[in-house]
């Protein structure tokens, strides 16, 4: 909605709010309190009539209008990624790995990649009342996501210079939202941005927008707030106009992004070997993609359809196009979307003026106050929530590739609460604790329990059972593995174990 740059009267709200044919939101205007007033006009100046009634139109007709699906006959449209645009840990030679690894590095150390993190999100699945990011899924350090992505971000600088021989930053940008962007400022001025540059910790917001009933009508949140949601993780295109990011971005020299979802706690900060593909391969988009379990696996597919790159949802895949395999007996359609991508500045800007992008429909259940002045809780959806998605973009890109990488290493997210079936904070723990247990084996360690006993080593463990020692590597020790076998080789350490800096500095003089 567009934004004025004064406070309307109250007749001229109503006028405008008469012509959007949503008058009812000043049904309880008598009600509320002087100051109440005030800020619930300002509020209602921000929006455009013309442009709230089609919003009210578009989410109404898109809900529940025409439900012919453009999807249709996809299975002779559809092709996956081309080889030729396709790398991955385990589909590239290891000298061609290091090569792009050397030019992510250089870029980095030259200042020209960024990092930009999508936190707009409430930790509603999780049943906490605060940002994902400030989540502690239970490791015996007690960090929590943004913590151990500062550390990933300040061991990669040091990476960097140490290659290069010259200091360099990697900016963090953060999207928040309304419900975000308070609790966030406030988490990382508490814990002294956790050693990073305030200066280069740039936070933002995404664009809200309303939430409108089954009607048609515009939900009130309370008497005098109306229902609003974040726009999705794809109103970062226009949240980058809005708040002014890609100037900073081009006054900083920053070429690439990083772009990620907070809730992974596995994510490679502008992970050196994709940074390295996606330059190298002169891409203006990419994306990294993890294989599929299996054919009916409830993921996003990265393919092209009628030649355009996109992500086909997996309910709108046929099953026999889910399940087709190719001559090596691998699934056809087997890039699974992590919401981990690349964009040149360049095409961001591109995008974020050139192009709209589609919105998808949300019914999600909304709190609000009915016609008689009650609050409401639903016990089922009651309002369309509108939202775009960050990887719609693709089909914009000039030169699009994919990266594949082992989901085991870098890709486990945080979504729903002890208890689910998936995606847990147990999971998260288990993933993160069972891939610095790996790193420590293939370094030389061996672990002893709490008693001294030896205890077998096993590389690979479930996401349903605990790897058989505890052990917690500090970024600041090891971005992705590197740099340990001086530390473990040979050593005996006892489970639980934490690697921490003050830790290595014992094993170094021991």
């Amino acid at each position: 909605m567009n934004r004025r740059l004064r406070m309307l009267t109250f007749g001229e709200v109503l006028t405008r709010l008469q012509v959007a044919e949503q008058s009812h939101l000043l049904r309880f205007w008598s009600d509320l309190s002087e100051e109440d007033k005030s800020r619930f006009l300002a509020e209602l100046s921000e929006f455009d009539p013309e442009e709230l009634q089609e919003h009210c139109r578009v989410a109404t007709k898109a809900a529940f209008g025409d439900q012919t699906s453009p999807q249709d006959g996809l299975q002779e449209r559809m092709e996956p990624v081309p080889p030729e645009f396709f790398g991955g840990v385990k589909r590239s030679d290891q000298n061609i790995l290091n090569d792009w690894e050397n030019e992510g590095y250089l870029q980095i150390s030259q200042n020209k990649v960024a990092v930009l993190l999508l936190a707009g999100g409430q930790g509603t699945r999780l049943g906490v009342p605060y940002p994902k990011g400030m989540y502690n899924v239970g490791l015996p350090s007690n960090k929590t996501l943004y913590h151990i992505q500062a550390e990933r971000i300040r061991k990669l600088q040091e990476l960097a210079a140490g290659k290069h021989g010259s200091k360099c930053t990697v900016p963090w940008y953060i999207m928040t939202s309304e419900f975000t962007l308070e609790p966030t400022e406030r988490f990382f001025k508490e814990n002294g941005y956790f050693c990073l540059e305030p200066s280069n910790v740039i936070m933002f917001e995404q664009r809200m927008i309303p939430v409108v009933g089954f009607d048609g009508k515009v939900l009130l949140q309370q008497k005098g707030k109306i229902a609003m949601a974040p726009d999705g993780n794809g109103g970062l295109y226009r949240a980058l106009v809005d708040n002014l990011v890609l100037e900073d971005m081009e006054r900083r020299g920053v070429e690439y992004l990083h772009v990620y979802c907070v809730d992974n706690i596995l994510v490679k900060m502008a992970d050196p070997v994709f940074i390295g593909f996606c330059v190298r391969k002169g891409a203006d988009c990419g994306a990294k993609v993890v294989q599929k379990a299996y054919a009916e696996e409830p993921v996003g597919v990265v393919c092209r359809v009628d030649g355009v790159y996109q992500v086909v949802e997996y309910s709108e895949i046929p099953p026999d196009t889910a399940r087709l395999r190719c001559a090596a007996g691998e699934l056809v359609y087997s890039a699974g979307n992590i919401c981990n991508h690349f964009f040149t500045r360049d095409f961001l800007r591109s995008v974020a003026q050139e192009f709209k992008l589609k919105q998808h429909v949300a019914l999600k259940k909304v709190p609000f106050v009915d016609a008689d002045g009650n609050l409401v809780k639903p016990t089922k959806p009651n309002g369309i929530k509108m939202e775009k998605y960050v990887f719609d973009v693709f089909q914009f890109s000039r030169k699009f590739v994919a990266f594949e990488v082992d989901r085991g290493e870098e890709f486990s997210p945080l979504k729903n609460a002890d208890g689910a079936a998936v995606d847990t904070p147990s999971t998260a723990r288990r993933s993160l604790l069972a891939q610095h247990y790996r790193w420590a084996l293939a370094s030389g360690a061996h672990f002893l329990d709490q008693q001294g006993v030896s205890l077998p080593p096993k590389p690979r463990t479930s996401q349903e059972e605990d790897p058989p020692a505890v052990c917690e590597i500090s970024p600041l020790v090891s971005y992705f593995g590197e740099g340990l076998e001086p530390l473990l080789k040979d050593k005996s350490v006892m489970s639980p174990f934490i690697l921490d800096e003050t830790t290595k500095e014992k094993l170094l003089k021991n």
